[in-house]
């Protein structure tokens, strides 16, 4: 790849900064963090995979910070750790097989899915702040969402945050702010693990990863603190304003 000027390292920086704070609000990030990196003409595979270690760094920071906070609980939810990790093995080992061109053709169609489900799809009002009954359907439930989502991640990986948080409300009956916890843990568990995965098969830009991951942790720390202070009338419109701009974006780009 040729060098990037420091103009657009700059923008790129911005971007990743913006990314991580809505991340961390209500998840979303990669649905800027992956055109930006696509715009610079990375094959989607290497964009894909630079992504992953930029995006790592912000999830982790923002699940370290719900965990703090004592709104995520891990040994509750450790049958979707492994669910999730599972998923986002077989979903970067199928990446590595798709060819290029058809992830060129694909992904601007994904990530339009991704915004117009989160955007269309009514939010559950989840009322209590306490974890749901631990029965067989509460397992069921975890190896299911946590293998989907897992797998979705490692294929593609934007709106999988706000995936986990609108899909852990309808399952199990959360506030927003549980499941924003259990979204950013399981997040960074599919991140970490396709990140190791794309690793092996030599599909990341390592400088430029880790460039974008500072600015994304630092994004991530102020946007996880935000949401939690503020609450789900602060993290739904701020979700809601920068994914409509990006998908009308998107489908600009993609159609005309």
């Amino acid at each position: 790849m040729e060098m990037i000027e420091p103009t657009t390292l700059i923008i790129l920086g911005l971007v990743a900064f913006l990314a991580g704070f809505i991340d961390a609000v209500a998840g979303g990030g990669g649905m800027l963090t992956v055109p930006a990196l696509l715009s610079l003409g990375l094959p989607p595979h290497i964009a894909l995979g630079t992504n992953k270690l930029a995006a790592t760094f912000a999830s982790s920071t923002a699940a370290w910070t719900y965990y703090r906070k004592q709104l995520f609980s891990p040994h509750f939810w450790q049958l979707s750790f492994i669910a999730t990790l599972v998923g986002a093995i077989g979903g970067t080992l199928i990446v590595d097989i798709i060819s290029t061109e058809w992830l060129e053709k694909a992904l601007p169609l994904i990530i339009l899915a991704a915004a117009g489900y989160t955007i269309w799809h009514p939010q559950p009002k989840g009322e209590q702040r306490q974890l749901p009954t631990d029965d067989p359907k509460l397992k069921k439930k975890q190896w299911l969402q946590g293998g989907i989502l897992g797998f979705y991640d490692g294929v593609a990986g934007p709106g999988t945050g706000a995936f986990w948080t609108v899909s852990s409300m309808a399952l199990y009956r959360l506030d927003i702010l549980l499941a924003s916890g259990l979204a950013k843990a399981m997040n960074f568990t599919s991140n970490i693990t396709s990140l190791i995965t794309f690793a092996i098969l030599g599909h990341i830009n390592v400088a430029l990863g880790l460039t974008m991951g500072v600015c994304l942790m630092m994004g991530a720390y102020i946007g996880a603190h935000s949401a939690i202070r503020f609450g789900a009338k602060f993290i739904r419109p701020v979700f809601v304003t920068v994914v409509v701009i990006l998908a009308g974006k998107l489908a600009w780009q993609a159609w005309f």
